[in-house]
């Protein structure tokens, strides 16, 4: 059943009004979740509306209506859209930042400046939708990219505001629209960076909830949006569970899961360069991101040498009962196995 934007309207109004009656504020607030660290609270309250629904089949209900609108949306506009989501990005990046860090308790505020401005910058936009023609004997051919449709989203705790920002610039410039399902202990940041951006959009002439989501996402709402009969594709990013469920659902998936890559240094490598950059990489909002420097393999010719340059970037070599110390703080075992110690994830080398 499809859902007109009044009535739409008229069932979110409602759904506040039962709240409120209730004695509740129908809202979110970061910490107040039992998915979330109590005492990671920013006091950042995130209401219904601007995209935000109840349920995942109204938030799709509003995608579905959105869609339809943009189908009639000039290129001009869409260009003006996507001008005015990197402004309010940019805007508002080191707020967002500040939110991560202090609701999800992973990476560092500077870093994530760093990765939302590169995220409202860089994304591609609607200037690489570009028309290709040729001719033959049997006539020309014009080829233009379409829209999927409507593409649901799963989004990381490691770089909420950022994948937000890059997902919805790319998406949204070729004409589509997206119903995400935030992780839930990044819920209040995902889903505000989210609600600056669907009024980015209608400030631009632009439709409403182009962006939408559940309020209160979870792995239940995730599995609804993946397997959602009117969302067309996946985007994903996540742990090795969620890829896999996405790659299980049969449709057109784009999915990055968690990366552990290595860095390899022979005799052949800038020494002095190859130091500096691997501590810079490795440090980088605390390693969160999977493309992150994890590991190092380095000839024995060239060994010291690489060291020492890390050394003069600020990398610490531990040795004998160093290293033991610190692996008893950020390793636990179980069962005989060695697994990482979550309340060490993401944070600075000074907390450890």
């Amino acid at each position: 059943m499809q859902l007109t934007e009044q009535e739409i309207k008229a069932l979110v109004e409602k759904v506040v009004a039962d709240v409120q009656k209730a004695g509740a504020s129908g809202a979110l607030t970061a910490g107040a979740s039992p998915t979330s660290d109590s005492h990671h609270s920013i006091g950042k309250t995130i209401s219904l509306g601007d995209g935000v629904f109840a349920t995942v089949d109204e938030a799709v209900a509003a995608a579905q209506v959105a869609e339809a609108k943009m189908a009639e949306t000039t290129l001009l506009t869409r260009k003006n859209m996507i001008k005015l989501m990197r402004e309010t990005s940019l805007m508002h990046a080191e707020e967002l930042a500040k939110l991560a860090v202090d609701e999800t308790g992973l990476g560092r505020v500077e870093d994530k400046v760093g990765k939302n401005v590169l995220a409202a910058e860089k994304t591609p936009g609607v200037e690489d939708l570009v028309s290709t023609t040729y001719t033959g004997d049997d006539g020309l051919t014009l080829v233009e990219a379409a829209p999927i449709g409507i593409i649901g989203s799963i989004t990381p705790v490691t770089n909420p505001g950022a994948t937000i920002i890059n997902n919805s610039i790319s998406m949204v410039a070729a004409g589509n629209v997206v119903v995400y399902n935030p992780h839930p202990s990044a819920k209040v940041v995902s889903l505000y960076a989210m609600q600056l951006l669907n009024k980015a959009i209608v400030a631009a002439g632009g439709p409403a909830n182009v962006l939408t989501a559940v309020a209160e996402p979870s792995l239940e709402t995730s599995n609804q949006v993946m397997t959602h009969p009117s969302i067309r594709a996946l985007v994903v990013t996540g742990g090795g569970a969620v890829v896999k469920a996405a790659m299980g659902v049969g449709k057109k998936v784009i999915a990055a899961g968690p990366g552990n890559p290595p860095c390899v240094v022979d005799e052949t490598a800038d020494i002095a360069k190859a130091g500096k950059d691997i501590v810079f990489g490795a440090s980088f909002d605390n390693n969160v991101l999977c493309t992150a420097e994890k590991e190092i393999f380095v000839v024995d010719k060239v060994a010291n040498g690489l060291k020492a340059a890390m050394a003069k970037n600020n990398a610490m070599e531990l040795k004998g009962f160093q290293l033991e110390k610190v692996l008893k703080v950020v390793l636990t075992e179980k069962n005989g196995r060695f697994y990482p110690n979550r309340e060490f994830i993401g944070k600075d080398a000074s907390i450890i």
